[in-house]
């Protein structure tokens, strides 16, 4: 989208607040207002801002605090352009001179970086992606309180039982072992007590995961995406895939979408020194099921496993194979995605 031709308002989002900066296409500010979070914000900033004409707003954080006004001005058929943080700070830097902060210094900043990068993804309406996206970290905080329990029930009956259980311990196993204990001392049947209410808490979180897997998977093909037709991805790793991508389209290219993975190497070459190196960054989230997948692969054959037999015969380490599967893995969901994409919108039209 061309900002160049618009007054652009750049929104810098708090908790409490929010700060709004009209620019004008020189990049002067023709005003700037605070305003309160409440439920009277939305309907605040549009009759504030009645007053510019074709007007383009520019959110920091569209995604996250700022995701609140964002899809309120969406829903009022505002563009809204999501401006990272990284960006807006770098354009505060250059045009200030300095590194003085200040909320409307932020929002100038927001505006500034509307009017001239043309990367800036648009704020899209929330869908299949973002509900993926809830339910899918919903789950994993489940399995994380699962095993917190599990962990604490491992202690237990460490002092319950001479040697403790075996691990792997799960509900039907925890059950078993707590059917046979008699305790002699206070103690004893206290922690007996303690183990009975945790192997009701791990009922109950498996019980609620499953609820949202069903829920997940319900989703998925409400979505009508394919990935799950993909060797070793499960119906979880691809409400995760679908959760953090949202708008594949934001995504220039299969380089593009493997950097916002973390599969893609940095470059650390220097005069005739060619050299590559592990990206730390990246999507971690995505990343994490771009390695389970390579995994599995290579563990159950298929074509995944010959790319990494291959690299291995091209004299790559064991590590930096599967590295260079996953940047192919993370090209093969790039199309699968934007096909499903494609498909989708010839099916609607």
């Amino acid at each position: 989208m061309e900002a160049a031709h618009h007054d652009v308002i750049g929104v810098d989002p708090h908790k409490s607040s929010l700060t709004a900066a009209a620019l004008e296409t020189d990049e002067t500010t023709s005003a700037t207002r605070r305003f309160a979070l409440n439920k009277g914000t939305g309907p605040a900033v549009l009759a504030w801002a009645a007053r510019f004409e074709d007007v383009l707003f520019a959110v920091e954080g569209a995604q996250g605090l700022g995701r609140g006004i964002s899809q309120f001005l969406l829903s009022q058929g505002h563009d809204v352009l999501d401006v990272p943080s990284t960006l807006s700070m770098k354009a505060r830097v250059l045009h200030a001179g300095g590194g003085r902060k200040t909320d409307a210094a932020d929002a100038r900043a927001v505006g500034w970086v509307a009017q001239h990068h043309e990367g800036l993804r648009s704020v899209a309406t929330e869908d299949h992606a973002e509900i993926l996206d809830l339910l899918t970290r919903q789950r994993d905080g489940l399995q994380g309180e699962r095993t917190r329990a599990l962990n604490r029930l491992h202690d237990l009956f460490r002092d319950l039982i001479p040697g403790g259980v075996p691990r792997g311990l799960t509900l039907t196993r925890g059950r078993a072992a707590l059917r046979g204990l008699r305790p002699a001392t206070a103690i004893g049947q206290t922690r007996r007590d303690l183990a009975r209410d945790l192997i009701g808490e791990v009922a109950r979180l498996e019980k609620l995961t499953d609820d949202y897997e069903r829920r997940i998977a319900e989703e998925l093909q409400a979505s009508g995406t394919s990935l799950m037709g993909l060797q070793c991805i499960s119906t979880i790793m691809a409400g995760k895939i679908l959760g953090e991508v949202g708008d594949v389209r934001r995504f220039r290219s299969a380089g593009h979408f493997a950097s916002y993975t973390g599969a893609a190497p940095l470059d650390t070459s220097s005069g005739d020194n060619l050299r590559q190196r592990l990206n730390p960054g990246g999507n971690r989230r995505l990343n994490s099921v771009l390695h389970v997948m390579a995994v599995c692969q290579i563990q159950h054959g298929g074509l995944g496993r010959d790319y990494y037999l291959k690299k291995l015969a091209e004299g790559k380490t064991p590590r930096k194979a599967r590295r260079a599967l996953k940047r192919r893995l993370s090209n093969v969901i790039y199309r699968k995605i934007l096909k499903d994409l494609s498909t989708g919108a010839s099916a609607n039209s």
